[in-house]
């Protein structure tokens, strides 16, 4: 028989160290996070700021984070289901809406700070790859907002969602920095972009054409699946205009809220509302009785 060398030893198991919480849950790439959040010491303290793009099933949660040593700090925050105020009631996780939502979070990051003037961005979606400078003021030049992209574990493969999300806090007036090279419509042999292509995802075409051949070839499909724009009478001719719409509606006014004719819920309804989905503890004699006729069942089968 041969000799078979133990590698993990106890010399091994004495020195192993746990790693961290999120590294276990696989929620966080460790080494991605600290080239993330580390910064020049020469900067004195001054804050490195994130985009972090997360996608849910339903919904698109943006942030500007910054780092420090008791935590992360969120700066400015938008979600998708928050278009609904600009008129985009339907597809809030597709490409376009996360365009969308990176130009509100971009938007209200510079109307916060003063800035949204001075910088405008891309005022009409062109699809051209841009990014923000520096721009002339009264006082002299000012530099833009900067932010990293953060995509946590999503996979950047071209064309993704995330690089939507980025797209639109760019032309919204942030510097990101970024090439072209992800985006749709980006050729890897003449390594050119295709603007139009980019611009069609941005004003949701693709979802357009999707809807346009799903309607000739599968009726019954195209109303199971675009069943909410059938009944608010919304067609594929009509996609664009939406979101022009709403991006228009973005650059006015950053923190609109969505506004509904129902009857607004007091706390005392939202937390019967909570209670719902709260799984009630049992009292002692409720967890006596409850094992008392366990074991009667079990007798019975005896």
């Amino acid at each position: 028989m041969a000799f078979h060398k133990l590698v993990k030893n106890s010399a091994y198991y004495s020195r192993f160290q746990t790693k961290y919480k999120r590294r276990r849950e696989g929620k966080t790439d460790y080494y991605a996070r600290k080239r993330l959040i580390t910064q020049a010491k020469n900067k004195y303290n001054a804050p490195k700021y994130r985009l972090v793009v997360r996608f849910t099933n339903r919904d698109i949660i943006m942030q500007i984070v910054t780092s420090e040593i008791t935590g992360d700090k969120v700066f400015c925050s938008a979600y998708s289901h928050e278009l609904k105020a600009y008129g985009i009631e339907h597809g809030l996780t597709n490409w376009a809406a996360a365009y969308a939502t990176g130009l509100l979070i971009a938007r209200r990051v510079l109307k916060k700070l003063g800035l949204d003037e001075t910088f405008t961005g891309v005022e009409e979606a062109d699809g051209e790859y841009t990014l923000t400078e520096a721009a002339e003021t009264d006082d002299g030049e000012r530099r833009p907002f900067k932010a990293f992209l953060d995509v946590g574990l999503t996979r950047t493969s071209t064309g993704a969602r995330v690089f939507g999300a980025m797209k639109g806090a760019s032309d919204g007036g942030i510097l990101i920095p970024h090439s072209e090279n992800r985006f749709p419509g980006f050729d890897m042999e003449s390594k050119e972009l295709d603007a139009e292509t980019l611009k069609k995802y941005i004003m949701g075409g693709h979802v357009a054409e999707y809807m346009e051949t799903l309607a000739d070839d599968d009726e019954e499909r195209y109303k199971s699946q675009f069943g909410k724009y059938v009944e608010d009478d919304i067609e594929a001719d009509a996609l664009e205009d939406v979101y022009a719409e709403a991006h228009k509606a973005i650059r006015e006014d950053p923190f609109k809220k969505a506004e509904s004719d129902a009857p607004k819920k007091t706390k005392e309804e939202w937390k019967q509302e909570s209670l719902k989905y709260k799984t009630q503890k049992l009292t002692l004699a409720e967890r006596k009785e409850r094992v008392k006729a366990k074991i009667a069942e079990l007798r019975e089968q005896q």
